[in-house]
């Protein structure tokens, strides 16, 4: 892992900021359309200005993870990067997730195209990835094939792969939470349980990873092994509080089961044999 990070600083082209940042005005300028039109459609529901502003958070946490001047620095600065990982991969998709999208979005669509959704979102194919074990595998286990083998300098070795990896972090990042603690319907996700151990082994295979790499075991990163290690420790402790307030979030949004008890109906004794018959 020793030796700098090369890498062209011309590769970070001007048009690559300005398609993030129109694409995010975009995104935004969706969600608040749809948000009024839900509570047009509804007054009486109307719609959550706390998710609205949850989701402007998630915009904005993004916004500054892939422009300059983070982005241009992550390119030279392994730290950089690794606090891109935090703010695309972790933090904005907690809170576009929070912000209920797949909600708000049948909540608009025609009836009709709901349904479609709907049927959509409950298929076998829309299971798979909903799962909190494709979730984890996705998110958190392919950090090791990330930093341990030479996919990462290859990816910052071509500004094609650079997205492609930011790309990663965040649809990764967002199929997590989403498993975890989305509020948006998910028929293949299980019980409260279940989830908090796959949270769980995500924090102990976060802290594996951040301690390996602190410590120089199986790292191929091309960067100073101080960056290295400064990054390990953004890791450890950025992916702690993340994964802190994943939990938190889990916890905030459970209702619990309510269990009726079952009401047994004994018949009446019927007339004993030879008794007279009631008058």
């Amino acid at each position: 892992m020793d030796g700098m990070h090369h890498h062209d600083a011309g590769t970070s082209l001007p048009w690559t900021s300005l398609t993030a940042l129109l694409l995010l005005l975009a995104a935004g300028g969706a969600y608040l359309l749809a948000a009024q039109q839900a509570r047009r459609r509804n007054r009486a529901r109307g719609w959550s200005t706390w998710r609205t502003t949850s989701f402007v958070t998630g915009l904005a946490l993004l916004a500054v993870g892939l422009l300059p001047p983070l982005d241009s620095t992550a390119h030279t600065d392994f730290r950089a990067h690794m606090a891109q990982h935090m703010l695309i991969g972790m933090y904005a998709p907690q809170a576009l997730v929070l912000a209920a999208p797949l909600t708000l979005l049948l909540r608009t669509l025609p009836t009709s195209t709901a349904r479609k959704v709907t049927a959509l979102l409950h298929s076998r194919p829309a299971r798979v990835p909903a799962h909190p074990a494709t979730a984890f595998a996705l998110s958190t286990g392919s950090l090791a094939a990330l930093y341990f083998t030479p996919l990462y300098n290859t990816a910052w070795g071509h500004p094609v792969g650079h997205w492609l990896m930011h790309a990663h972090f965040l649809a990764s990042g967002c199929l997590l939470a989403h498993a975890i603690a989305g509020p948006d319907p998910a028929p293949a996700r299980p019980g409260v349980r279940a989830r908090l151990v796959y949270l769980g082994a995500a924090i102990t295979a976060h802290a594996l990873i951040a301690q390996a790499m602190y410590g120089g075991f199986f790292v191929d990163i091309r960067a100073p092994i101080s960056q290295v290690q400064q990054g390990a420790e953004i890791m450890y402790y950025g992916g702690d509080i993340a994964e802190l307030l994943l939990a938190g979030a889990l916890m905030a949004t459970w209702r619990p089961e309510r269990r009726t008890k079952a009401v047994t109906m004994t018949p009446k004794p019927g007339p004993r044999a030879g008794a007279p018959a009631p008058r």
